[in-house]
Parts: C-alpha cells; sequence; structure tokens
C-alpha cells in the first residue's frame, strides 16, 4: 500500500505556516501563517471599510421610529414616508460612497442635496428624536466628498444644524452640532486613510512585480551570454579535436581538457548568475576570446589603450566582447581574423570588435548600412529579439549613458562598436587585466 509522503516544500509550509499560493496569472504568492481568503499577509485583516460598516448607524434614527409607531408623531404617515425615503437615499449614499467613479457623478450629488432637504425637513416638523438624522448626514457626506467640498459642505451642515436644533434643544444643541461635525470628519478621515493605504498596496505590489520582471530579464540576459558563448566554444573545440585526432592524438586531447576546462568554467558562471552576482571581467573575456578564436582558426588582434577601468564599466565591457566574439564563432563565415580594441579616456570607452567574415552577426545588424552613421542609439541598430544577445546588451549599456553600434561593413566583415561614460572608480580596484604589446598576434 502506496503512501503520500510530502516534498521538502510541503513540510516546511507546515512547520512554519507559510505557504505558496497559486494566483490567476500563474505566479505563486507567499503567505504567512493566519493570512485569510482575502489576499491577507498574516498581519490582521486587510480588508478595507465598506458600505455595510456605515448601514448600522441608521439605528440612530430608532427613536423616530418609535416615535411614528407609538402615534407620537402628528401626521405618521407623513413621518413614515420620510423616514422611508431618508434611509432609501442614505443605503444608497453610502453604497455609491465606495465606488470612486459613482461617487463623483453629479448624481451622488443630488442625492446628498436631497438627503439634506429631507433631514432638514424631518427636524423643522418634529424636532426631538428626528434631530438625531443631522448626524447621518453628516456621516454621509464625510463619505461622498473629499477635499475643499468636504470642509464647506460640513460647515454649513454643522451651521444649519446649529441654527435648527437651537430652536427645540436650547443649550442640548451642542451635543447634536458635535456629533454632526465629528462624524462627518471623523468619516471622511478614516475613508481617504484607507484609499490611501490600498493605493500604497497596490504600489507595493505593483513594484515587486516590476522588480521579478527585472531580475527575469536579468536572468535571461545572463544565461544568453553565459551560455551562448560556452557552448560556442565546445562545439569549435570539440570540432577541432575531431579533426586532428586521427593525426595527434595528444593535441585532441588537449581540446577535450580544454572543454572540461570550459565546462567546468560554464557551471561556476551559472550558478553567480543565478544568485546576481555574476560580472564579466573585462581582462578574463580578453584572454577567453583570444583563446576561442586561436582555436576555431581566427586570428585574433587584441589591443588595449587608456587608463584602468572601474569595475562596472569593465563589466559591461566584458560582456559585449563576450557576446561579440560568440557571434564571430557562430557567424563569422569564413572570418580569417577578427580585431578588438579598447581605447579609452578620462571620460570616455570605446570597444570595437571587427571581422573579415561574411556572417551577418546573426542578424543583429540593420539592413542598411546607413543606419550605422553617427551617434544612433542601439536599440536603432538591433534588430534581436528584446532582452537578448545584441539587444540585450543595447538595453545595458543605454541603461549607463552608452550606445552600441553593429552592422555589415562594405565588401567583407562585421563590426560592433560599444561606447561608454568612465565612472569614477572611486579607490577600487580596476576589473581590468592589461594586454601587453608583446601578446597580441600579428
Amino acid at each position: 500500500m502506496e503512501r503520500s509522503v510530502p516534498v521538502r516544500g510541503e513540510r516546511t509550509a507546515r512547520r512554519t505556516g507559510w505557504r505558496l499560493r497559486p494566483r490567476p496569472d500563474g505566479e505563486c504568492r507567499r503567505e504567512g501563517p493566519g493570512a485569510g481568503e482575502d489576499g491577507g499577509d498574516g498581519h490582521g485583516s486587510t480588508r478595507p471599510p465598506g458600505a455595510f460598516t456605515l448601514l448600522p448607524w441608521l439605528l440612530l434614527g430608532m427613536g423616530a421610529i418609535s416615535n411614528v409607531i407609538q402615534g407620537e408623531t402628528p401626521n405618521p404617515w407623513v413621518g413614515g414616508l420620510g423616514l422611508l425615503v431618508f434611509n432609501s437615499l442614505y443605503v444608497g449614499l453610502v453604497f455609491r460612497a465606495f465606488d470612486k467613479r459613482a461617487r463623483e457623478a453629479a448624481a451622488t450629488r443630488w442625492c446628498l442635496v436631497a438627503l439634506g432637504v429631507v433631514t432638514c425637513a424631518l427636524a423643522l416638523a418634529y424636532g426631538g428624536n428626528w434631530l438625531l438624522f443631522f448626524p447621518l448626514l453628516g456621516l454621509a457626506t464625510g463619505a461622498v466628498l473629499r477635499g475643499r467640498r468636504l470642509g464647506q459642505a460640513m460647515f454649513g451642515i454643522t451651521a444649519l444644524t446649529g441654527l435648527i436644533a437651537g430652536r427645540y434643544e436650547g443649550w442640548d444643541t451642542l451635543g447634536i452640532v458635535y456629533g454632526t461635525f465629528v462624524s462627518g470628519m471623523v468619516t471622511a478621515a478614516i475613508l481617504a486613510l484607507s484609499e490611501t493605504v490600498r493605493e500604497l498596496r497596490d504600489t507595493r505590489q505593483e513594484l515587486a512585480r516590476s522588480a521579478v520582471e527585472r531580475e527575469r530579464l536579468r536572468f535571461s540576459r545572463d544565461l544568453h551570454d553565459l551560455l551562448g558563448h560556452t557552448l560556442s566554444v565546445i562545439v569549435v573545440k570539440s570540432e577541432a579535436a575531431r579533426r586532428i585526432a586521427p593525426r595527434d592524438i595528444e593535441a585532441a586531447l588537449d581540446q577535450v581538457r580544454d572543454i572540461e576546462s570550459v565546462g567546468r568554467q560554464a557551471l561556476t558562471e551559472i550558478r553567480e548568475a543565478v544568485t546576481g552576482y555574476r560580472r564579466a571581467s573585462l581582462g578574463q573575456e580578453l584572454d577567453r576570446a583570444r583563446g576561442a578564436l586561436a582555436a576555431a582558426g581566427i586570428e585574433p588582434f587584441v589591443r588595449q589603450s587608456g587608463p584602468p577601468l572601474p569595475p562596472q564599466t569593465a563589466a559591461l565591457l566584458g560582456w559585449v566582447v563576450r557576446e561579440s566574439v560568440t557571434n564571430v564563432l557562430r557567424h563569422g563565415g569564413s572570418a580569417a581574423t577578427c580585431e578588438i580594441e579598447v581605447r579609452g579616456s578620462a571620460e570616455r570607452v570605446r570597444l570595437t570588435v571587427t571581422d573579415d567574415g561574411g556572417g551577418t552577426g546573426g542578424g543583429a545588424a540593420p539592413a542598411d548600412p546607413a543606419a550605422r552613421v553617427g551617434s544612433v542609439p542601439a536599440q536603432a541598430t538591433v534588430t534581436a529579439p528584446p532582452g537578448s544577445g545584441l539587444t540585450g546588451l543595447a538595453e545595458r549599456l543605454a541603461a549607463a549613458g552608452g550606445t552600441l553600434l553593429s552592422g555589415p561593413l562594405p565588401g567583407r566583415g562585421f563590426r560592433v562598436r560599444a561606447e561608454l561614460p568612465v565612472e569614477p572608480a572611486e579607490g577600487e580596484a580596476p576589473d581590468v587585466t592589461a594586454v601587453r604589446a608583446d601578446e597580441e598576434t600579428g
């Protein structure tokens, strides 16, 4: 008999009380202990106040209802009809108050005016318990109006309450006036605070979604750049090992050992990319580019001049070198040479990768060569899918204030040119390995 064994995540959820709830968009939301079906986070109810929270205040009118039922009110049919109209207007206003579009509609304003007229008429006609409808009028006003209109309306209602109630109650008028003013202002303050909290919650969720999308985009870019380059190098070295194995087994074994080393390095880089700590070192990428190009039978020329670069700038240029060399290996056709030049100054640094092959750079070049002339933003010169390849690099460089131009050269060849502002190094050691002139090939 088989027994269901909970997986690790389920056991953790049972032990801690936290759980992942699937959402309609396919994502999972992590919820804490005590989170209810209303989407709470375990820190108490998150339901905002609704129309039903304002309905119990209608009990203030029970005294007037009792007067009508017991016949203590002159013309009870008129009083009963007034109660029905008042309650209907109040309930309608309360429910419309929690819908922003309905709350701001002209019909809602007219309903509030009608409620005020009915309240004044009943208070003038009967006094006594009927004066308690003024606090209900203030409550409805606070639920419907906002800003300057609320202040003006509450001033008028409070003054009118004092005039009408003073006719019957004398000094007791102060209690009714105070209740009317406080009910309106407190209701407005609570509802405004609730709306602000709801907007902040929506903003927080939107920021969380944006952070997830940025992380997905970062991981997609890193994975494309890492695996694209690594797999291209592995393919090139595998082909080289296959070609030379029949005549030089030791050289073939060297290529196999290089493949093993590249694979291990790729595993390390993928782990770093997953945790967000991956940085492409310009010096390391230049060294790898020389080795990968030489293994593919392409003669590399690497030149570097200028002051040391800050880590952020060097990391961005390292990604450009990696992607450009990957495109040369993939799409370079019959390329015989590849020139990589880094030329920097105190303000800006320029990286140029040029090959003499017949490829198109993986479709990243514009069809019209004129599109490569001038300081055109990189996004205008790249047609690859967004977020990957040269397009992803263009987005990264644009975020750092740089540009990325790419396109075919007249006749044969392809060129990728990246330009970045040089940020202050702030005392950090530059993450760049210098390339000596005597190391250049040719």
